[in-house]
């Protein structure tokens, strides 16, 4: 778990029932990893599985989780994948800003498409790390690029029972981080001191 207080982005991708729903978080340095969240003494990682909860998505879990992680960092940018999720998106939104909370459609073909294109450059040119948790592996491994017109893609799952959420997740979660380094997220602490 990352330093309270520190400055993150995070990425979100929803389901209701069937998929997996994911937050994860990258900060200003690059590294992605796995939020977690309390309920009581218990840490949780913000990955949600239908099939731990009597086959539906604990939205209630999801709502407390975003507002401990709004709480515990500094957060720069939030992109969510509004599919099944406008209401809260949208709470978020005005609780937390438009400016940070911001839908991300993940089925827009063009986007998605620049957005895996960079995701994947980053990646082979080491600009970007990640904590190796088990799920992201897990869903990174299951994804598939699945063709669209004009030489794009996007990713897929091979079959129902291999999900992709919590790449899908991590994907948004290093857009958010680069579009918000592009539009000079820096360190807030970062003061220049002058001494005469």
């Amino acid at each position: 778990s990352r330093v309270v207080g520190s400055e993150i982005c995070l990425g979100f991708d929803g389901s209701r029932s069937g998929d997996w729903t994911a937050i994860r978080a990258e900060t200003l340095d690059g590294h992605r990893f796995t939020p977690t969240y309390m309920v009581g003494d218990d840490e949780r990682p913000c990955v949600w599985k239908p099939d731990e909860w009597g086959g539906m998505i604990p939205r209630n879990e999801v709502r407390a989780a975003v507002a401990q992680l709004f709480g515990k960092y500094t957060v720069a940018r939030f992109y969510c994948d509004p599919f099944d999720w406008q209401t809260e998106i949208e709470e978020w939104a005005l609780a937390y800003s438009d400016q940070v909370v911001i839908q991300w459609p993940t089925n827009k073909v063009e986007r998605m498409f620049q957005a895996l294109v960079r995701y994947k450059n980053d990646l082979k040119d080491k600009l970007t790390t990640h904590d190796g948790h088990p799920d992201y592996v897990a869903c990174i491994l299951a994804a598939r690029m699945i063709a669209k017109a004009g030489d794009k893609y996007v990713l897929g799952k091979p079959a129902e029972h291999q999900k992709i959420d919590v790449g899908m997740a991590d994907i948004l979660a290093h857009e958010a981080a680069c579009d918000a380094r592009a539009t000079g997220w820096k360190p807030k602490s970062s003061r220049v001191m002058v001494f005469r």
